[in-house]
């Protein structure tokens, strides 16, 4: 088995280094948080995922795992570092490659003839030739004394340990060796397919996965905009729409969250924003959904108002992305609950997941449920299924209400 090194204890970072010191390599986890790489070592994770804290635990006791800041030698290197986009004035975001450049120097000294380094971080289309180009010209190393490949990431958080294992993956090189050693090392902790391609294409692969899923949520989150407005039951019409045996249509939500999906397609936007038309408008669509969601509270709050003779108090059920995590980058919920805060309705705050917010208050369940005059369903949370509706105003904007 090979040494290991893991570049970021992140979201994938951290479930991919105890999936590979399970299946017997020794994994180094670097991370430039010294309380990352404490909780590591002490068998304690940072965020919430199904069985990663109980084997994170196993691999750090039988030694195949430990964290740290510093790197050292290792037969492969895996890049799993975040890839955010940096906002511009007027026009399309654009990828921001920071943390991945900065991850490839920090690997630069350690790298040696017979290494393997593999970008898992989503990058745009052409960034593992231009790392191939940083390693060579920073290096004493040719073209062919290192192997290098793009393998992008496609699990889900709640399900991550399982799908690292089980899904299939894609690995794109420029040479067939590097395609040879790096499919080799995947099949020895992978079960799913291993498809070989160019790395320009595994790089737009990933891309494309994400696009593909925004715009059909986005049409999702349109159709709930038009029903609402020639008052039709949105959740009624997709059920039926969905017997024809050639339609599936998602189910609409307060917009689109977490780190891929309203992420990735802008890659695509920002290196052909001429002829990515439809890609463009689905992301727009779906960022616009949380104003719109904003709106209709602020409108049934009044309305409320007027009713009750007083400020209705506005229970906001779930602020994460996506139900039953505690994930809440690019969470739509959040930014709908934070925009309400910024106004005069007096609101409760409440997710099972969270423990605690920067900026906002987080009740208990109980709390919100004894006293809140207004329901708002922003998370379908599994805990929000069963609160009994009697005689009870509400808004679902994920579904979870059994219609």
């Amino acid at each position: 088995m090979a040494k290991v090194c893991v570049i970021g204890l992140g979201y994938i970072g951290l479930p991919t280094a105890v999936v590979l010191a399970k299946a017997g390599h020794s994994t180094l986890g670097i991370d430039i948080d010294p309380h990352v790489v404490k909780n590591v070592n002490n068998g304690v994770t940072h965020f919430r995922e199904p069985n990663l804290n109980s084997s994170l635990i196993s691999v750090v006791s039988n030694g195949m795992l430990r964290a740290s800041e510093k790197i050292k030698d290792a037969d492969i290197f895996i890049i799993a570092v975040p890839t955010p986009f940096r906002k511009t004035n007027n026009k399309n975001p654009v990828p921001n490659l920071d943390y991945v450049i900065s991850a490839i120097n920090s690997i630069l000294p350690f790298i040696r003839k017979g290494n393997s380094i593999v970008i898992e971080s989503t990058c745009p289309i052409g960034t593992t030739a231009k790392v191939k180009n940083i390693i060579i010209e920073n290096t004493k190393l040719k073209e062919n004394d290192f192997n290098l490949a793009y393998c992008p990431e496609r699990v889900i958080p709640g399900n991550i340990m399982v799908e690292l294992i089980n899904n299939d993956r894609v690995i794109g090189s420029h040479n067939n060796q590097s395609k040879e050693k790096i499919i080799n090392f995947y099949k020895t902790f992978c079960k799913g397919n291993i498809l070989s391609t160019t790395a320009e294409t595994a790089e737009m692969v990933k891309l494309t996965e994400n696009s593909f899923r925004d715009v059909n949520i986005a049409f999702a989150n349109e159709l709930s905009i038009i029903s609402d407005h020639i008052n039709i039951d949105v959740i009624e019409l997709i059920k039926l729409a969905n017997f024809h045996p050639r339609v599936n249509i998602l189910k609409p939500g307060c917009g689109v969250g977490g780190h891929c999906i309203a992420v990735d397609p802008w890659f695509i936007a920002s290196e052909v924003p001429e002829k990515s038309q439809l890609i463009q408008t689905a992301r727009k669509i779906n960022d616009y959904k949380p104003q719109w969601v904003i709106e209709k509270i602020t409108k049934k709050a009044r309305e409320l108002k007027s009713t009750l003779r007083k400020d209705p108090i506005i229970g906001c059920l779930g602020i994460t992305f996506k139900p039953n995590v505690d994930d809440l980058r690019e969470s739509p919920a959040l930014k709908i609950v934070q925009g309400l805060d910024k106004t005069q309705l007096k609101l409760i705050v409440a997710d099972p997941n969270i423990k605690s917010h920067n900026e906002l208050s987080i009740s208990p369940l109980n709390n919100l449920i004894n006293n809140s005059d207004l329901y708002v369903f922003l998370v379908a949370h599994n805990e929000f299924k069963y609160i009994s509706l009697k005689n009870r105003e509400y808004l679902d904007f994920c579904g979870v209400i059994n219609k």
